[in-house]
C-alpha cells in the first residue's frame, strides 16, 4: 500500500523554505480553492492556473496544484460559471483539486525564483536587490555538564544555530562551576535531594535567527541531561539575513550588449525580447527581477547595475531608465516558469527522503499569453 503525503504536509515542506511571513503585504498567497485536509497521490507545479492547466490536472489525476501566480489575485464578488474564472473554479471543485499559491514568498526566499533566475544567468557574488525582510538575531547561552557538552552543541547546531556565512555549528565555550540543590519531588541527573551540588559545567553560546528559536530550544532540551535546563536568550543588534525582491551579481565575463541579449535568450529559452538601451555598452553587473520589475529600476541603478533583466516594463518607465542610463532587457513575465522544474525537484526530493510515494509533476502547458508575429 502506497504511503501518500497529506496536502497539509506537502505545504509544510514548501513553507519550511518559503514561509508565508516572507510574502509582500497584501499578496493573496496560500490556499485558494479546496482543502488541505486530504491525502495527495499527485501534486502538480504550475506557473498559472488557467482552464487548460486545470484540464491537464484532471487528465493526470492531480490532487493538488501548487501555483506561483494566485488564481484569485483579486477578490471575487460572485462565482459565475459562465465566465472563464467561474469555469475554472467549478472544474477544480467538481474534481476535488486543491489549489495553493506560493507567490512573493517564493520570490523573496533565498531558495526561490529570483535565486533560480540569477543562477540561470550564471551570476556570481549575488546579493538582494531590494530588501523586504530581515531576520532578527538572538544569542543562546546554555549551561551543560562537561560530559554532555558535544551532545548539546551538535543538537543546537543541527537545529540551525551557529550559521554564520558559509560556516555552520559556530559556537563559543567557557568553563565554570554550576550549583544547585534538588528539592523534594525532583529526579536529578546529578546530586541528591536536599544537598547543594557543585558541577563542572560548560557555557555554550551560539547565534541563531529569531525565527527558529523554538526549534533550537526544543532540540537543546531533548539533548540536555538535566530536568530543568538553565539557558538565556539575548536579542542582538547584529544584522540577520536580508531577503527581498530580485538579485544583483556579476557575470562570469564581460559581455557586449548583443552578446548579453543572446545569453539571456539561451538562459531562459526565449526567441524574442525587448531591449531598452542605456549608456553601458559593456555588461558586467546584472540585476534580475522575476515578473513585473517596474518598481526596481532605481534600486538597480543605486546598486550599480549595468542592466536589469525583468518583465512587463511600462513605456514611461522605459524612458526613465534610458534617461538614467540603465539598460533593461525585458525577457517577459513568463521567465518565472523556471519555478516549475525547480520547485518540483525540491518537493520530490523532500518527499522521497521522508519515504512518501506522492508523485510530483510539472505542468507542461505554456501559459505565456504573448505571441510574436
Amino acid at each position: 500500500m502506497s504511503k501518500c503525503a497529506s496536502a497539509q504536509y506537502i505545504i509544510s515542506l514548501l513553507e519550511s523554505f518559503a514561509p508565508k511571513k516572507l510574502a509582500i503585504e497584501g499578496d493573496p498567497i496560500g490556499l485558494q480553492v479546496g482543502s488541505l485536509n486530504k491525502p495527495v497521490k499527485k501534486v502538480m507545479i504550475a506557473l498559472d492556473v488557467l482552464e487548460s492547466v486545470v484540464d491537464e490536472a484532471i487528465e493526470g489525476k492531480v490532487d493538488l496544484i501548487i501555483a506561483h501566480h494566485p488564481l484569485l489575485y483579486r477578490p471575487l464578488k460572485k462565482i459565475d460559471i459562465s465566465t472563464s474564472k467561474g469555469k475554472v473554479i467549478e472544474k477544480l471543485i467538481k474534481n476535488d483539486i486543491t489549489v495553493y499559491a506560493a507567490h512573493t514568498n517564493l520570490d523573496v526566499t533565498s531558495l526561490g525564483v529570483n535565486e533560480w533566475l540569477a543562477d540561470q544567468l550564471q551570476l556570481t557574488s549575488t546579493e538582494v536587490l531590494s530588501t523586504t525582510y530581515e531576520d532578527k538575531l538572538v544569542k543562546l547561552s546554555v549551561f551543560v555538564p562537561r560530559t554532555h557538552e558535544d551532545q548539546v552543541r551538535f543538537a543546537i547546531g543541527n537545529a540551525g544555530a551557529g550559521h554564520i556565512g558559509n560556516y555552520s555549528h559556530c559556537s563559543f565555550s567557557s568553563n565554570g562551576i554550576g550549583t544547585f540543590t534538588p528539592l523534594e519531588g525532583t529526579t536529578p541527573f546529578i546530586g541528591k535531594q536536599g544537598e547543594l551540588e557543585r558541577v563542572e559545567e560548560v557555557k555554550i553560546e551560539s547565534i541563531l535567527p529569531e525565527s527558529i528559536v523554538k526549534v533550537v530550544v526544543s532540540a537543546m532540551k531533548k539533548a540536555h541531561p538535566y530536568e530543568e535546563v538553565a539557558y538565556d536568550l539575548y536579542p542582538l543588534l547584529n544584522k540577520g539575513e536580508e531577503l527581498g525582491i530580485g538579485k544583483i551579481g556579476k557575470l562570469p565575463k564581460e559581455m557586449g550588449l548583443q552578446e548579453f541579449v543572446e545569453h539571456v535568450k539561451t538562459a531562459f529559452g526565449v526567441s524574442h525580447l525587448r531591449v531598452i538601451k542605456g549608456k553601458n555598452s559593456i555588461i558586467k553587473k546584472v540585476a534580475v527581477v522575476g515578473g513585473d520589475g517596474n518598481k526596481y529600476i532605481y534600486p538597480a541603478l543605486h546598486k550599480g547595475a549595468d542592466v536589469l533583466v525583468t518583465g512587463d516594463v511600462y513605456y514611461h518607465n522605459a524612458h526613465d531608465a534610458q534617461e538614467e542610463g540603465l539598460t533593461i532587457v525585458d525577457a517577459g513575465h513568463h521567465i518565472e516558469q523556471i519555478m516549475k522544474i525547480k520547485l518540483k525537484d525540491i518537493l520530490e526530493q523532500k518527499l522521497k527522503n521522508n519515504k512518501y510515494e506522492t508523485v510530483v509533476v510539472e505542468s507542461n502547458i505554456i501559459t505565456d499569453p504573448f505571441t510574436f508575429m
